[in-house]
C-alpha cells in the first residue's frame, strides 16, 4: 500500500516539474529572457546568449517527455508502472545533469578564484 502512494506522490510531482521546465524554455525562446540560462550560483553567464539555445532544447525536451508520461498513465492508461517510472526517472536525471554541464561549460570549469600577482590566489 505504501508503495502505491509513492507512485501517485512521484507521478503527481511531475505535474510541476514539467510546467517549470516548460515554462522556462517558453521564456526562453519567446519572451528572450536569458536570466535563467545556464545558472551558476544562482548568476547567469556574461554571454547568456550564447546558451541559451542549448538550454531552451534541454528544457522543452524534458518537460514534453514528462507530459507524455503524465498523458500516457493519467489520460490512456497506456504505461505500466514500471515503464512510467524508469522513463520519469531517466528524464530527470538527464536533464537535471544535462542542465549542470552546460551551466559549467558556460562559467568554466576553473575554481573560479582569482590568482595574485605571483601565481598565488
Amino acid at each position: 500500500m505504501s508503495i502505491f502512494i509513492i507512485n501517485w506522490i512521484f507521478l503527481l510531482a511531475l505535474i510541476p516539474i514539467a510546467f517549470f521546465w516548460l515554462r522556462r524554455a517558453w521564456r526562453i525562446a519567446v519572451h528572450r529572457d536569458f536570466s535563467e540560462v545556464a545558472l551558476k550560483r544562482g548568476l547567469p553567464p556574461a554571454n547568456a546568449e550564447r546558451y541559451a539555445p542549448y538550454e531552451m532544447i534541454i528544457n522543452l525536451t524534458g518537460g514534453v517527455v514528462l507530459v507524455g508520461v503524465l498523458v500516457a498513465v493519467l489520460g490512456f492508461q497506456a504505461l505500466a508502472r514500471e515503464d512510467w517510472i524508469a522513463i520519469a526517472g531517466s528524464t530527470l536525471w538527464i536533464k537535471l545533469l544535462a542542465s549542470f554541464a552546460l551551466s559549467r561549460q558556460a562559467h568554466g570549469l576553473g575554481t573560479g578564484r582569482q590568482r595574485g600577482p605571483g601565481g598565488s590566489p
